[in-house]
């Protein structure tokens, strides 16, 4: 029978010699490749001791920013919850009220958000969508937990700090993810 590929290779059916039978020759090439492997450096990293580093396009924790006077960011436009592939964003929005322009940043706002982590693919998808900066994907990696509802982050579990009154936890929040974009600085 002819072959569909030129991947083949023929069987050595002849009987084996007496090196072969009592395998010596195999043994000492596997405690050869053990020996190796042995002196190279461990690629295993001691999690709690020391921390790998992570890439820099690396996708964490999602984040609700703030502006410079500490109101949120978010409009509740709802474009974050539509490009999310795997609808694990939910909000409702609320008009603001006269006296709480120092909250919110325009007159309408995210009364509720959430975020399914358990359904997130970190796809960055929200971040993208959002025009106004709001929401970001931090370089903080999700905690485990047992329970599933503590993966449902709320409003208040996702929002930076407010730099009126926590300038130095805003900044630490902020980390490496300042706002670069055009429109963020208006």
């Amino acid at each position: 029978m002819q072959s569909l590929t030129n991947r083949s290779e023929n069987v050595n059916r002849s009987p084996m010699t007496f090196a072969e039978r009592i395998y010596i020759p195999e043994i000492a090439k596997g405690m050869a490749i053990t020996l190796k492997h042995f002196f190279k450096k461990k690629v295993t990293v001691s999690y709690p001791d020391e921390t790998r580093p992570f890439s820099p396009v690396f996708r964490g924790l999602h984040v609700l920013n703030r502006d410079e006077e500490g109101r949120e960011r978010c409009t509740a436009c709802g474009l974050c919850a539509v490009a999310c592939p795997a609808e694990a964003i939910t909000m409702e929005a609320a008009e603001r009220l006269p006296g709480e322009e120092h909250l919110y940043r325009e007159e309408k706002y995210a009364a509720k958000y959430e975020i399914n982590m358990l359904r997130c693919i970190f796809c960055g998808l929200c971040e993208e969508a959002c025009p106004k900066d709001a929401i970001y994907l931090s370089e903080t990696v999700t905690p485990s937990d047992y329970a599933r509802k503590k993966f449902i982050y709320t409003k208040q579990d996702m929002l930076i700090p407010n730099p009126v009154t926590e300038p130095e936890a805003y900044a630490e929040a902020l980390g490496k993810n300042q706002p670069t974009t055009a429109g963020s600085l208006k």
